[in-house]
């Protein structure tokens, strides 16, 4: 299976990713070192499908307001949506809604493509940040989206990287492994969790956290389910959004 082939491969680089307040973390491997604002990682045209199925869920969905808020130099990617609706927590955060995507911050588009096989909708975007509590680590935007931006694109908060459409799916956003291949969850270092879960799973829960300090309503659904998976070691935490 070709998640199972893209988590051998870059298992290691998963652990050589953590980071300390903000920083890479001292003896991490090139291939992470040698992020810079001109120096993108390589484009994965077809990232690996993980197998991923959005049920009905039973609650009507409601639609919310977001505020927009900035944390560690972070701003609120989804402060445009309109009828923005928060859904589950899964290898990442399930949202619906239409309208223009941020960027978190100041990063590089590493993957942008509209016709990916592996996710509904066939949205895949990726970035790496380069600066704040999470510099070094990669984000994915996924499945309803059509990109706005290329790859080795420099970005910052005021970036639109996409536009999210009512395609049926909505959205997957939260953190991306470090080839941009797929979903952080899915390595062995998060705990080796595709898209038939169990969910929520840790690192998509951190990511959710991150997106209420910035605003973001919490997800309805499973934000208190018990989380299956593992947070790799370093990885930032966010303040709560009380």
């Amino acid at each position: 299976m070709a998640t199972a082939v893209v988590c051998s491969v870059v298992a290691g680089a998963g652990l050589a990713h953590l980071l300390t307040s903000g920083s890479p973390v001292s003896g991490q491997s090139a291939a992470v070192n040698r992020v810079a604002d001109t120096e993108p990682s390589p484009s994965v045209s077809n990232p690996a499908r993980p197998r991923h199925h959005r049920p009905a869920h039973s609650s009507p969905r409601k639609r919310v307001a977001t505020k927009s808020r900035t944390v560690s130099g972070y701003a609120n990617p989804l402060r445009s949506i309109k009828d923005l609706m928060p859904q589950r927590i899964d290898m990442g955060v399930d949202f619906g809604g239409s309208g223009p995507i941020y960027a978190l911050g100041h990063a590089v588009i590493t993957n942008a493509t509209g016709n990916s096989a592996g996710w509904p909708g066939g949205g895949w975007i990726t970035y790496r940040l380069t600066s704040g509590r999470a510099k070094g680590l990669m984000v994915y935007v996924a499945e309803d989206v059509t990109p706005t931006v290329q790859v080795g694109q420099v970005v910052n908060s005021s970036t639109v990287i996409a536009t999210m459409y009512n395609g049926g799916a909505g959205i997957e956003t939260g953190w991306a492994m470090p080839d941009g291949s797929s979903a952080e969850s899915q390595l062995p270092v998060a705990g080796g969790i595709s898209g038939g879960g169990p969910f929520p799973v840790m690192v998509g829960l951190n990511f959710e956290e991150l997106l209420q300090a910035l605003g973001v309503p919490p997800s309805p659904f499973n934000r208190y389910g018990p989380p299956s998976g593992l947070l790799p070691a370093g990885y930032p935490t966010w303040p709560s959004s009380k």
